[in-house]
């Protein structure tokens, strides 16, 4: 045992960044960002930082019930805990419950701890977080995993296709050449009509890709309905048309339609990974750091969709900090044959961050490698401070 790795404290940071834009889909809209930042300091001083975004409508979770969970569920474990080495830590950290005492899902409140703590122990073993996937032994894991190949994506959201299409101008003139439009709305079909338009001679010459989101707004007639209308369209997919168990009429709207599906809100544990697989309905997985339990977890679930032939991107919440900005660098630094990314907006998206240096992706939606141990950034608590919604929650162990 080492008594400096034991878990002095925890403490959350309930955020609310103002937001440069407002930005819609079918099942919100909001003009603030309301992560939750989650630190641990050891008992040699080392602070590690994770984050979090709990969704309702995404995995069930809220402020309060991150709260609970990291509280009642997440913490007793640790109390004890004193890793003397990196992997003892990661099996401390991997062994984290993906639900509590109720049997309700923590996926966002796991998440968010599962990545404090990884930052938190490489930094004090003065290591990169991207050593850790070699203890969990993907297959093909490592650098420089997809980081040199994946690029950034641009998200359009809004019912306003006049407005979508300013959008898409400024994002083609920044280089982006992969776009993902949010549908669910009356305009649909003018809007899809507007972007695929617009994009269909790049996308002929395999300079750029097209996907749709849903966000769960169609019923199995309007998914049918729609996507049987937009065939001639070059749609490289849609994600989560219907609401999460839906399964047997996900196999009817693979039979009718076949433009190929990426699950997002039906993808939270390993489960549902394997229950889509099983029911032949998995051509894409949206993995998302926060909302897939944490880095670890992500990387899990990625490894197994690679072994069963899904593809799979690296999806994010809006109004994400640079701390989930870092983790997924590290993700697409050590995870093979990510197709698309989203992420690492920064400053385009949010008007203050955490971190003294701000990340975002640069020019064609390209992202380097951050060095350093942990994530490879440095939270400044005064920006924490002045960001925090209510009151920060500290929990003393």
């Amino acid at each position: 045992m080492d008594e400096r790795t034991q878990i002095r404290r925890i403490a959350l940071w309930p955020l609310a960044i103002p937001m440069k834009i407002r930005f819609s889909h079918a099942a919100h809209e909001r003009q603030v960002a309301d992560p939750v930042v989650i630190s641990v300091e050891l008992a040699s001083g080392v602070t590690g930082w994770g984050e979090t975004l709990p969704r309702p409508y995404v995995t069930g979770e809220s402020v309060a019930s991150v709260r609970t969970a990291v509280v009642r569920d997440l913490t007793p474990p640790l109390v004890s805990l004193r890793p003397t080495c990196l992997p003892e830590a990661l099996e401390a950290i991997d062994a984290l419950p993906t639900a509590g005492q109720d049997g309700e899902g923590i996926s966002a409140a796991r998440a968010g701890l599962e990545m404090a703590m990884l930052d938190a122990y490489c930094r004090h073993w003065g290591r990169p977080v991207t050593d850790a996937v070699g203890w969990l032994g993907l297959p093909g894991g490592g650098l420089p995993g997809s980081l040199r190949q994946t690029r950034y994506s641009g998200v359009l959201g809004g019912d306003d296709p006049d407005r979508v299409l300013r959008s898409l101008r400024k994002m083609r003139l920044f280089g982006l050449r992969d776009f993902k439009l949010k549908v669910g709305f009356d305009a649909d079909h003018e809007l899809v009509a507007a972007v695929a338009g617009k994009l269909s001679r790049a996308i002929r010459r395999g300079r750029a890709t097209l996907r749709l989101d849903a966000n769960s707004a169609w019923s199995l007639n309007e998914a049918v309905e729609r996507l049987t209308a937009w065939q001639d369209r070059p749609i490289a997919c849609i994600e989560q048309p219907l609401p999460k168990g839906q399964e047997q009429e996900l196999v009817e709207l693979k039979r009718s339609v076949p433009t190929p599906i990426m699950h997002d809100e039906s993808l939270v544990t390993m489960a549902d990974a394997e229950a889509l697989i099983e029911h032949g309905v998995a051509d894409y997985f949206n993995i998302r750091l926060s909302k897939n339990g944490g880095w670890l977890a992500s990387i899990r679930m990625a490894g197994l969709a690679r072994r069963h032939g899904v593809a799979y991107q690296l999806g994010c919440m809006v109004g994400e900090t640079s701390i989930l900005s870092a983790a997924g660098r590290a993700f697409l630094g050590v995870v093979p044959g990510v197709r698309f990314a989203e992420g690492s907006y920064g400053g385009f998206l949010l008007r203050d961050d955490v971190v003294d240096r701000p990340i975002r992706f640069g020019y064609g939606g390209r992202g380097r490698r951050l060095p350093g141990p942990g994530w490879g950034v440095r939270v400044d608590t005064k920006r924490l401070e002045r960001l925090v919604a209510d009151r920060r929650i500290d929990i003393p162990l």
